[in-house]
């Protein structure tokens, strides 16, 4: 499970270019400090030094350098899930882990800091490309579980494979959607533990 991680954002210029890298970062800080809501691309241009024109050579928009920092938070996400996956040995182990590092992941990079936050919310309820191919990776992972537990015999095969993920994806999406999980505050320290055993009693087959 350890295939390579790659999130679609709209950005111009040479790919490994180390402006596009030094814009992301100064952007980051930028809208930690002011706000993603609050912050103009001129703001950005004379916060970072470089003037208004250069930066839109690199991005085309506010929104393509938040996608950025989006899809940069959501690979840590996504590589804190799969380590935790690949410590477990069985399918029903793996789950649980997904089921928390997820919960854990979500909570502390969505929330450390909560001008960042606004970035995150906005990927999520305008649905931007980052946030999408995010959501489809995750519910592959654990289309990958469930194929794995089926082959060893720990879930059961009766329900449609893609069925099945799309039931436990949405069981966890209240904690892995920033807009969703600021309401699941209370739940967070039992929710992992609890869901995962009502869902892998759900696959005792």
């Amino acid at each position: 499970m350890n295939e390579a991680t790659t999130y679609p954002v709209s950005a111009r210029g040479p790919a490994d270019h180390d402006v596009r890298d030094q814009i992301v970062a100064a952007a980051t800080e930028h809208f930690s400090r002011y706000g993603y809501g609050k912050t103009t691309v001129s703001d950005l241009a004379k916060a970072i030094g470089f003037s208004k024109a250069y930066i839109y050579k690199f991005f085309e928009s506010k929104q393509a350098i938040g996608e950025m920092i989006c899809a940069n938070c959501l690979r840590e996400i996504e590589t804190e899930v799969r380590a935790a996956i690949d410590e477990a040995e069985r399918p029903p182990e793996k789950l649980r882990r997904m089921f928390k590092a997820a919960v854990e992941a979500s909570m502390r990079l969505f929330f450390r800091d909560r001008k960042l936050y606004e970035i995150a919310a906005s990927a999520a309820g305008e649905r931007w490309q980052a946030a999408l191919a995010y959501e489809e990776r995750i519910q592959n992972l654990l289309q990958e579980i469930l194929q794995e537990g089926r082959q060893s015999g720990d879930f059961e095969r009766k329900t449609p494979l893609d069925e099945t993920s799309m039931a436990i994806y949405l069981v966890m999406r209240p904690y892995l959607n920033p807009l969703l999980l600021q309401h699941s505050f209370d739940y967070t320290d039992e929710a992992p533990a609890q869901l995962s055993s009502l869902v892998l009693r759900s696959l005792s087959p």
